[in-house]
């Protein structure tokens, strides 16, 4: 693969000269090695092809670009394109998991679990504090005698969890009264389905940020060409997963919402 990349940097100049004027892939020099690669050669010439097309000025209005689709074993040495892919989709899913898990309509005993209490000792989920139980449709039990001492912080949790709870206290005890399904809770559950969005975006942006800062270190040593398909190509990837979440919340508001 190191011969293969040092053979496509050898055809640079030629790529670069023949890119806009022809569609024919030039010639690759003497005794190079990626003639005994041909999946090599075809991701030059699909590169090349691309930026033709990606460059050129859409002929009517909203019409989408090529998109870049670069062979992640040509450009292996300068970034890893499957893990950039899957540390995106892993936010789409931890997105999934919170509208799951804290944004139902019906407020559940395991919405509680994953409460995260603040402790002196440090953070910890509700369910390692307290026994989460319920004893009636309208009321959540957490009994918190394994840690008396944390119930105040329990209490201040579950108060600012943003399901819109008030919990009470009895001893070790605390009560929390699941509220009725009002036009106000619905509205309140949504809006935090679009602050988890937000918050999930942000996520994603490091994500591609991180990976074009890699891309970058490599300025120096890779065509510019292949710089400006990898940073092209990591931004539709991005741009996929946004939309992912822009469809998850569309849905999780229609489900609020009714």
């Amino acid at each position: 693969m190191a011969m293969a990349l040092r053979c496509f940097r050898q055809l640079q100049s030629l790529l670069y000269r023949s890119s806009f004027a022809t569609r024919v892939l030039p010639r690759a020099p003497a005794g190079c090695a990626a003639l005994l690669l041909n999946s090599c050669m075809q991701c030059v010439h699909q590169m090349m092809q691309t930026r033709q097309l990606a460059t050129k000025k859409a002929k009517g209005k909203g019409q989408a670009q090529a998109r870049v689709n670069i062979s992640a074993a040509l450009v292996e040495d300068i970034i890893n394109l499957e893990e950039t892919s899957e540390d995106m989709q892993a936010v789409v899913e931890a997105l999934k998991e919170d509208f799951s898990r804290n944004l139902n309509i019906r407020t559940s005993p395991g919405a509680f679990d994953h409460i995260i209490v603040v402790t002196k000792d440090g953070k910890f989920p509700l369910n390692q504090l307290g026994q989460i139980s319920q004893k009636s449709p309208q009321l959540v039990l957490v009994n918190m005698t394994n840690f008396p001492e944390s119930t105040a912080a329990a209490m201040k949790a579950i108060r600012e969890s943003g399901m819109n709870l008030n919990p009470e206290v009895d001893g070790t005890i605390i009560r929390v009264p699941i509220p009725k399904i009002t036009r106000e809770h619905r509205e309140s559950l949504a809006k935090l389905a679009k602050q988890s969005t937000n918050k999930s975006k942000d996520a994603l942006r490091k994500v591609r940020s991180k990976s074009v800062t890699q891309i970058k270190k490599f300025k120096n040593k890779v065509s510019e060409d292949t710089i400006w398909l990898l940073e092209k190509q990591i931004q539709q990837m991005a741009d996929s997963a946004a939309a992912e979440m822009d469809k998850l919340l569309a849905a999780k508001t229609k489900e609020l919402l009714g």
